[in-house]
């Protein structure tokens, strides 16, 4: 107890004298620069204000070829994570599957789905297809790794119960592990598709399609009215997702079975 106090009295001045040093160098402590930028914050606030609707059509066609991109993205990232989340579960394989397998899905989760996208642009050329994959291959890495710690929450009675069968490695697999994991395959699938729309809607920065194109144009310009209408228009999108996602839960996530009493 003596000795956690003691470490205690060292690492919080510590980590505050770390945090005081790490302000300064990104000039958060500059009172001149936030002086100034609070003045340009209340310049840009006023500009934005009253949203202009007059491109509100070509808006919304735009946040349809979003969401496009985002479920398109977030269907082929996730046909392509769930077999390699199966090779990287320790449940399932040994180290020498794991580990590549793992280290594969890092490199790519390393990987921005902005800088995707500019990677497919070069490859497909500009438009959605470029968006569409690049959110495929973000939403590949991420859902990889979560889906496989997913997997490593199954209960080891029930993979002990199928092993003692003499279920094959594909058998665990299909009968135990994903079933066991269904809640939260969808759980996570769900919400990588509700990231992915926002994530989507600033690909067009790059020219993989979408309502980013616009919102760049409107920057440009220095419209911040428009920027602003499409901004709410990306909101409101964002809201109905998680509202249908929400339903989506309720509605089909599967039954747990009850843990028996222990005797």
């Amino acid at each position: 107890m003596t000795l956690r106090r003691g470490a205690a009295r060292i690492v919080w001045p510590a980590l505050l004298v770390t945090l005081v040093v790490a302000l300064a160098d990104v000039g958060l402590l500059d009172a001149g620069r936030l002086g100034r930028g609070v003045r340009n914050l209340g310049e840009f606030a006023r500009a934005l204000f009253p949203p202009d609707a007059s491109t509100l059509p070509t808006l919304a066609e735009a946040m349809v070829e979003t969401i496009e991109i985002a479920f398109v993205g977030t269907a082929i990232g996730f046909a392509l994570a769930l077999p390699l989340s199966l090779l990287a579960s320790p449940v399932l394989f040994g180290p020498s599957v794991t580990a590549p397998v793992k280290l594969l899905l890092a490199v790519v989760r390393t990987v921005p789905a902005l800088f995707w996208a500019i990677i497919f642009v070069v490859v497909v050329g500009l438009g959605p297809a470029a968006g569409a994959l690049g959110i495929a291959f973000y939403s590949l890495g991420y859902l990889g790794k979560l889906l496989y710690e997913t997997f490593d929450g199954v209960d080891p009675e029930v993979l002990e119960a199928t092993r003692s069968v003499g279920a094959s490695r594909w058998q665990l697999a299909r009968f135990a592990v994903l079933p066991e994991s269904a809640n939260g395959i969808l759980a996570q699938l769900l919400f990588m598709f509700e990231y992915n729309v926002r994530a989507s809607s600033i690909l067009g920065l790059v020219g993989a399609g979408g309502i980013g194109f616009y919102l760049l144009g409107y920057l440009e310009l220095l419209r911040y009215d428009l920027l602003l209408t499409g901004l709410l228009l990306t909101l409101a999108v964002v809201i109905l997702i998680d509202r249908a996602s929400a339903f989506v839960r309720r509605a089909f996530l599967f039954p747990v079975a009850p843990v028996p009493p222990a005797e």
